[in-house]
């Protein structure tokens, strides 16, 4: 853990008047703080908390595709010192829960008495040197009983995509996994290939995250499509698929998202 006077931390938040505000607040309150990363989304903050080990992790707990919930509970393995601060928009039955734990929240719009008295007990646990892994466990616990499954308005049920010069209608259902380069999605079903212009950011934005989950920051696979996952000595991962012979790459940092797996 650093020195009180240059403790680091991450902001994940995917709306950016909610994320400007915070830093601005927190460039007032506590100008010591260190920002080693602001984050649009949970996929960079699992990066970001892989590559930084921050003290303190402000979370937005509703993010499209890795929310906030799978972003703390990834801490742990990723980042175990790190402290998760919750930003949170939810009702009375989730500050209840929160009030009642150790881990603390923000709810929005942030206000600046709230942001400073967590300021404070952020600091007073860094000081302290207290493992808050276990009442960050409990509280995400009572977290998932109280509050509503996280859903898209319109989740997207089929797509085209490009065959050379023709477009093809596929279904989502059929999708295995989907890759992407600079340019281009790569939509890989059992019969074939096909290219999309969406990028993954927005893709992720649309497909269930209940069935579809990004396991590098190029690569989102249809869980139903895995018949395996290993782990090698250098904690990656490897995906055999059911119905096609290439296997897929999990960056490290995704790999806690597969820990029931």
């Amino acid at each position: 853990m650093n020195n009180i006077a240059t403790l680091t931390c991450v902001i994940a938040e995917d709306e950016q008047i909610f994320r400007d505000a915070l830093v601005q607040l927190l460039a007032k309150q506590w100008p010591e703080i260190e920002l080693k990363a602001l984050c649009q989304d949970g996929s960079e903050a699992l990066e970001a908390l892989a590559e930084f080990k921050p003290d303190i992790a402000f979370l937005d707990i509703r993010m499209p595709g890795v929310n906030g919930m799978d972003v703390a509970a990834a801490c742990a393995e990723l980042s175990p010192a790190t402290q998760v601060v919750f930003v949170t928009a939810y009702n009375q039955y989730a500050i209840d829960a929160f009030e009642k734990g150790a881990i603390d929240y923000l709810l929005k719009p942030i206000e600046p008495k709230r942001l400073a008295s967590s300021i404070e007990r952020v600091k007073s646990r860094a000081q302290s040197g207290d493992n808050h892994t276990v009442a960050l466990q409990t509280i995400m616990a009572q977290l998932t009983r109280v509050m509503p499954v996280q859903t898209i308005a319109e989740p997207m049920v089929w797509l085209t995509a490009s065959t050379g010069k023709e477009s093809k209608l596929i279904m989502i259902e059929d999708v295995l996994y989907f890759q992407s380069d600079s340019k281009y999605t790569t939509v890989v079903t059992v019969e074939g290939e096909a290219l999309l212009r969406t990028p993954l950011r927005e893709l992720i934005d649309k497909l269930d995250s209940n069935q579809f989950k990004q396991i590098h920051r190029a690569t989102i696979v249809n869980i139903k499509a895995i018949a395996a996952i290993s782990r090698d000595e250098t904690g990656r991962g490897t995906i055999k698929l059911k119905a096609r012979p290439e296997t897929l790459s999990v960056s490290i940092t995704y790999m806690p998202l597969f820990r029931n797996m």
